[in-house]
């Protein structure tokens, strides 16, 4: 049965091998998903995943954002999945066929977790991107699309913010797997008056997050196993 530690991601976006495995040691407990990036990934290679496994039982997250042809995708993900990492991301931005291309030859019991939109995007981004109005100026209506080419392709889940995962939920329903990244915990807020731009861990539980990715509140904070243990405590008042 999943539990309320078992909902955060913590996000291992350090260069080195013994910062890692430093939080890795330290949160060992605390935590559902370590989130392996591209930074420590290139930085340390596959031995990263077998070092956090021989500490702890918590499932990786390979965030590796794979965007190329079909082809290269799909043998990217193949390579990735030997290591059975819990979840491996994909961008949408290829299309259907690509993500398709990947669901359809998954070798293990490796997640497909899409990419719907970064949350570095805004409107004028999208628009010098080339988007028409009805997405550039309507990011949900974006994400929307995105989240249900993933899930027409066959792909696990998606990633997208806390802002949109009601949405998604509700439209696309419960199965589609749902990972919300900028998680703020409610006791890291100060400016009240921007509360409404911001999802805590019991805000995106509530709206349906499968998952939520927090790293600077635990990551920064004086003791981080006692920063984890706080939000497991927000988690838990969402149920």
């Amino acid at each position: 049965m999943k539990t309320p530690k078992d909902y955060i991601v913590f996000p291992l976006d350090v260069p080195d091998y013994d910062q890692a495995m430093g939080y890795v040691e330290t949160l060992k407990d605390s935590v559902g998903l370590f989130k392996v990036g591209l930074e420590l990934f290139i930085s340390q290679g596959p031995k990263i995943i077998d070092a956090i496994r021989d500490v702890s039982s918590a499932g990786i997250f390979l965030d590796l954002k794979l965007h190329d042809i079909p082809a290269t995708v799909q043998r990217a993900f193949r390579a990735a999945s030997v290591h059975k990492p819990t979840f491996v991301t994909v961008h949408c931005d290829e299309g259907g066929e690509m993500l398709k291309s990947v669901a359809e030859n998954n070798p293990g019991n490796t997640k497909i977790l899409a990419i719907t939109v970064l949350t570095s995007l805004n409107r004028d981004k999208l628009k010098a991107l080339g988007y028409r109005d009805e997405y550039a100026n309507d990011i949900s209506a974006l994400v929307l699309q995105k989240a249900r080419l993933a899930k027409d392709a066959g792909c696990h889940g998606v990633v997208c913010s806390g802002l949109e995962v009601g949405m998604v939920k509700k439209t696309l329903g419960p199965d589609l797997i749902a990972v919300t990244p900028g998680i703020r915990p409610a006791w890291t807020l100060v400016d009240q008056d921007d509360q409404q731009r911001i999802v805590t861990p019991a805000d995106a539980v509530r709206n349906g997050s499968d998952y939520v990715v927090i790293g600077r509140p635990i990551r920064d904070a004086k003791d981080p196993r006692d920063a984890a243990r706080r939000v497991t405590e927000e988690i838990s008042s969402a149920f």
